[in-house]
């Protein structure tokens, strides 16, 4: 049987992996999962195919008896509180988050408004392979309803943060679902805000949909230009949040992420989240609070699961997708850039200030080309050879592929999600130091392949 669902929701090009029928029996299969039944919010962010693959997703869970609350173009994280603000059975997202404008996906929320996870989407996938779709009766078909969640989403945003003093804000939407939110949501709080890209288009003519450092060259020079306090930069859905400091560079992910994780440790012992592939710099800062750092497998479902496991305060990835548990199981990049806000208020520090000070480590990273039917094998034989060839090693890590942990550094190899490769990533104290690990792994991968 294939696999339709990947790291985050089943995604992929549109017209190829992604097509109107797939996504109109994705619809029935919900529906049928859920007993023909209930209500079901639908959400969408603003590509060219949104508008088709919503009217499918629609036409499925109707002909399945499910209850329609049509949202229209709002942030992903919304998606999920009208779930829970509604008390639906369920949400569905219509994104491809970050990927180019040509991809677009699917993506299911549990009535707690979490993201499915792989057991949930699992039976999905078994029904719609199984084609066991149950079909009501005219009589029994569902209803549509229009409804604008964003007025009380806004709301409850504001509610959960306190500034005591207004900053100026630049805020890059990259002409995503962020457009409908973020600009207003900042001035919500306090902020003087400056907004680019902030009107909602498929085509994303102001910048690429994932917010890179390469992507976000022009949202630097306005930072500086315009004397700014912060720079915020969404994704195409909204649920990750990238940082430009006062100076006009962008924030490392792994170190915001580190002093996020850190102010959400209320005593000692308290649990956060995040993925393999993570700095140590988390580590480090979160343990300095006396907090705990467990580490999972790559995607925000995966971060969700171990945050509802663990009874964790917070979970995030360096990417930007930071989940605050006491708000939302889903992530929040909205309530994340408000948060960075706030650590600046009470710390009275600029974003550089409190980075500034953090440990110094050395990423780098590489991928290797390697078939579907190779990457499970690769990575066996890659976990045996890896602890032989790094004899210092202090542990191994087989969460997601194998990550060794060294005592200046690691290295993590695993398979790629979405694609035909398999990722390196290595860290060290040194740049010399990263690049000796990682050239000595991607050696010894090529040599086994």
């Amino acid at each position: 049987m294939g696999r339709l669902f990947g790291t985050s929701g089943a995604r992929g090009l549109v017209g190829k992996q992604i097509t109107p029928k797939l996504v109109m029996d994705l619809g029935q299969s919900l529906a049928s999962l859920l007993g023909n039944s209930g209500t079901v919010v639908v959400g969408k962010d603003p590509r060219t195919s949104s508008d088709l693959f919503e009217s499918c997703l629609i036409s499925g869970l109707l002909s399945g008896g499910c209850d329609v609350k049509r949202l229209g173009v709002v942030p992903t994280p919304a998606v999920s509180f009208a779930v829970r603000n509604l008390r639906a059975k369920a949400g569905v997202m219509i994104t491809a988050s970050h990927n180019p404008p040509d991809y677009n996906g699917v993506k299911f929320f549990d009535s707690f408004g979490m993201a499915y996870t792989p057991l949930l989407e699992g039976k999905v996938e078994r029904i719609y392979f199984g084609k066991k779709w149950r079909q009501v009766s005219w009589k029994e078909i569902g209803e549509v309803e229009d409804l604008d969640i964003l007025p009380d989403y806004i709301s409850a945003l504001v509610g959960a943060v306190q500034l005591s003093r207004g900053y100026k804000v630049v805020v890059d939407c990259g002409n995503g679902a962020a457009s409908v939110v973020a600009p207003e949501l900042l001035r919500r709080v306090g902020c003087k805000v400056i907004s680019m890209n902030s009107q909602p288009d498929g085509l994303f003519p102001g910048r690429p949909p994932e917010p890179s450092a390469e992507n976000l060259v022009e949202l630097c020079r306005v930072v500086r230009a315009t004397e700014s306090d912060l720079g915020i930069a969404h994704d195409g859905d909204a649920d990750r949040v990238v940082f430009v400091s006062e100076n006009g560079s962008v924030a490392s992910g792994d170190e915001v992420l580190a002093i996020v994780a850190s102010s959400q440790v209320t005593k000692k012992g308290d649990v956060v989240v995040t993925t393999v592939d993570a700095s140590n710099v988390v580590d480090e800062v979160v343990s300095d609070n006396r907090g705990k750092v467990v580490r999972t497998k790559v995607g925000d479902v995966s971060v969700a699961a171990e945050i509802k496991r663990r009874g964790a305060m917070f979970g995030g990835e360096p990417c930007g997708a930071w989940i605050f548990p006491r708000f939302s199981m889903a992530p929040e990049s909205l309530l994340g850039a408000l948060k960075v806000l706030e650590l600046m208020d009470v710390s009275r520090k600029k974003i550089s200030e409190l980075l500034g000070p953090l440990p110094k480590y050395y990423m780098l990273r590489e991928k290797i080309a390697c078939s579907e039917e190779q990457k499970t094998k690769l990575i066996a034989l890659a976990s045996k050879k890896l602890v032989k060839e790094f004899s210092e090693n202090i542990g191994v890590l087989k969460v997601d592929g194998v990550r060794v942990n060294l005592l200046d550094g690691w290295v993590l190899v695993r398979a790629s999600g979405t694609e035909p490769y398999v990722r390196v990533t290595a860290e060290a104290r040194t740049p010399g130091r990263a690049e000796e690990i990682i050239s000595k792994t991607v050696k010894l991968l090529k040599k086994i392949i």
